[in-house]
């Protein structure tokens, strides 16, 4: 039964050298800061400094003045390069460029001043060492140049995640859906299950649409969109008050926008089966069929960006397309032709010896099955005939024979995003950007005539503006939506095979499954019929919306903040609707004798929902230049998952003491929140 619960985590830390606490982002800071001390040449502290931070790519600037200490911090700025300029009367200004900030980091750049008038300036020219010592947090960042120059098979830019430390590619030993099927990679960060990795794409959650594999990629088991990706970051261990949700790595990626200068590309990567070397398996089913199975990917696209306003209004697109066809290398275990007539050789109809002696003049002669249910011939359709030799065991041969089959996988996915930048004016900007993922994949199986429809459609939309109230506070709020919709089937694809033949009425073939599912054991017949999953869709939605103010006093940085988010997964994810027939071996299937049946003709459509909600409050302490002192407080809530129907919450026995849960919404409320 579920029922309305609250969850609440506190967090309290104050520890030398900035220890930070809690998991998962809240506030998801996809932006960047800089701090630093403006000196004389003898090292003496200069207060009251005026220090500028400009970008070089929109022109926008924020200015502060030093304190006391001669210590200045400049918060929530876009990534990107900038320079920074330091100037006080009775001083030469200092000019610092080539700042690069990156997403997440709180970079350090000390100026100098000399003695001289303030139309003076020094200028230092050239790539800034912006070394982070204020914060303890273990993070890797992937930058813009890696991102793009790094070579990477098939430009799904999540392959580089590993490049960071504790970050290991899982996908080849997980136990759920396979890559290709609409779910992407799969990473663990610091050892913590992929399950509790968090994506944030423009600091809004980006997830799949599964509860269990909720991964994001697309169906070509890719993460498309390389091009409109500045640089991302994986945070693992060590994190302040602002953090928290989920305990795995943190992936906070940033999109490219447009800036003063007009910028773009176009691509088209190509990739056949022109030079490939034929497959052992790769029979020709006839003499005019191609040497090899098809195989042919491309992916094209370009972007474009630039101002729509100098210094003021900026846009950027991106586009990406894949189209893959392959051939696939399959062999089938089916029933020989002697089989579809419902003959077995005499050796597998009689396997005591003394039946043998009494029934068996040759063991390999076929014989007409006892007790045939003539109906299950029909379903001898479901198999392509055999255009191999028999499959023999023991020098015996088993009714079971071998297909050779090429059946084409395609895939077509279309990948998109767009984002709009606004200077507004000097105490306001504005951003908001759309991106979307759409797909559809079509995956044979091994027995050719059914296979795997795979339709996935991803998006995240988000908006965030950024207030400056003075030097010393500013006001950050961003509201976002991310949606994920997986729709898998598994029907016939051979249009040929009669409608009749299937274990529902008005239903694809179901699962036939004879001697098990292995064709390592000689009596074992590759199944027939669509996978156990039958027609499963599921859709994520993710509303969600924070607020947070950062204040500077002295040597106090303060941050406060809420967030909140609003779940819900609307899924019918009962398996085995087109039904599943278990048979012990091809001769009890051909008799009818089943050993399982299973079937959910009539799914129970759920509707989950949850709310989910935090705040924090947090104090940076930077006590002496290498002495930073950290503690804060986060509370986190949530009102758990509820059914909105309430059709969750009653499960009754039959006659049988089968389980059996009532779709009807019941009176009582049970299981369905007040919130709903």
């Amino acid at each position: 039964m579920f029922s309305k619960r609250k969850l609440s985590t506190h967090a309290l830390a104050g520890v030398l050298f900035s220890i930070c606490f809690a998991v998962g982002t809240i506030r998801a800071q996809v932006t960047a800061s800089v701090s630093g001390r403006v000196e004389d040449s003898s090292g003496a502290a200069l207060p009251g400094a005026t220090v500028t931070v400009t970008s070089l790519e929109t022109g926008a600037g924020r200015t502060v003045s030093t304190g006391e200490a001669g210590t200045y911090r400049v918060l929530s700025l876009p990534v990107g390069r900038y320079e920074v300029r330091a100037e006080l009367a009775g001083f030469k200004a200092a000019l610092q460029t080539g700042v690069s900030l990156a997403i997440g980091e709180q970079g350090v750049v000390n100026l100098k001043l000399e003695v001289g008038a303030v139309q003076e300036q020094v200028t230092v020219i050239g790539e800034a060492s912006v070394v982070n010592t204020t914060t303890a947090s273990v993070s890797g960042l992937v930058g813009e140049r890696e991102v793009k120059d790094l070579p990477l098979n098939g430009r799904s830019f999540d392959n580089l995640i590993t490049l960071n430390p504790g970050a290991v590619n899982y996908s080849a030993l997980k136990s759920g859906p396979s890559v290709g099927s609409g779910e992407g990679a799969y990473f663990t960060v610091a050892g913590r299950r992929p399950y509790d990795n968090l994506f944030l794409l423009n600091g809004i959650e980006y997830t799949g649409s599964s509860n269990i594999g909720i991964t994001l990629g697309g169906v070509s088991g890719q993460l498309l969109g390389i091009d409109a990706v500045r640089e991302f970051n994986v945070v693992s261990d060590t994190y302040s008050a602002e953090y928290g949700k989920r305990a795995g790595g943190q992936v906070r990626v940033v999109t490219q926008s447009g800036s003063n200068q007009l910028h773009g590309a176009g691509f088209e990567f190509l990739r056949n089966s022109a030079l490939d070397a034929r497959n052992f398996f790769d029979r020709k089913a006839q003499p005019t069929d191609p040497r090899l199975p098809p195989f042919r990917r491309n992916q094209f696209g370009g972007s474009l960006g630039g101002p729509i306003k100098q210094d003021k209004m900026f846009l950027f697109g991106n586009y990406e397309g894949f189209r893959h066809s392959l051939g696939l290398s399959n062999i089938a275990f089916v029933p020989d032709n002697d089989a579809r007539q419902g003959l077995l050789p005499c050796g597998v109809i009689y396997t005591a010896a003394a039946d043998r002696t009494a029934n068996c003049a040759n063991l390999n002669a076929p014989v007409r099955v006892p007790n045939l249910d003539s109906r299950m011939l029909r379903f001898m359709r479901l198999w392509p005939e055999s255009n191999a030799p028999e499959v023999v065991a023991n020098g015996l041969a088993t009714g079971v024979a071998q297909n050779f089959n090429n059946p084409v996988q395609t895939i077509r996915e279309d990948f998109g995003t767009a984002r709009f930048d606004m200077n507004v004016s000097n105490k306001d900007t504005f951003s908001t950007a759309a991106t979307v993922d759409d797909g559809h994949n079509i995956s044979p199986l091994t027995n050719p005539f059914f296979g795997t429809i795979a339709l996935l459609r991803s998006q995240v939309y988000s908006a965030q503006e950024t207030h400056v109230f003075s030097p010393q506070l500013l006001n950050t709020v961003r509201a976002g939506f991310s949606r994920a919709a997986f729709n898998f089937d598994s029907p016939a694809l051979d249009p040929t095979l009669p409608p009749d033949i299937t274990l529902f009425a008005g239903k694809p073939p179901g699962p036939i499954v004879i001697g098990g599912a292995s064709a390592a054991a000689v009596n074992s017949i590759t199944s027939a019929g669509g996978g156990i999953s039958g027609r499963l869709w599921n859709t994520r939605n993710l509303f969600s919306g924070s607020d947070d103010v950062q204040l500077v006093r002295g040597k106090h940085q303060f941050s406060f903040g809420a967030w909140f988010q609003r779940i819900q997964v609307n899924a019918n994810s009962a398996a085995r609707n087109y039904g599943e027939a278990d048979f012990a071996s091809l001769l009890t299937f051909l008799q009818g004798i089943t050993t399982n049946w299973v079937g959910t003709p009539n799914r129970t459509f759920m509707y989950w929902r949850s709310m989910e909600g935090a705040w924090y409050v947090q104090d940076i302490m930077q006590l002496r230049p290498n002495l930073t002192l950290r503690a804060g407080l986060r509370d986190e809530f949530t009102n758990g998952w509820n059914e909105k129907y309430g059709r969750a919450s009653q499960y009754v026995p039959d006659a049988n003491g089968v389980l059996t849960s009532d779709p009807v919404t019941n009176t009582t409320h049970i299981g369905k929140s007040t919130f709903l």
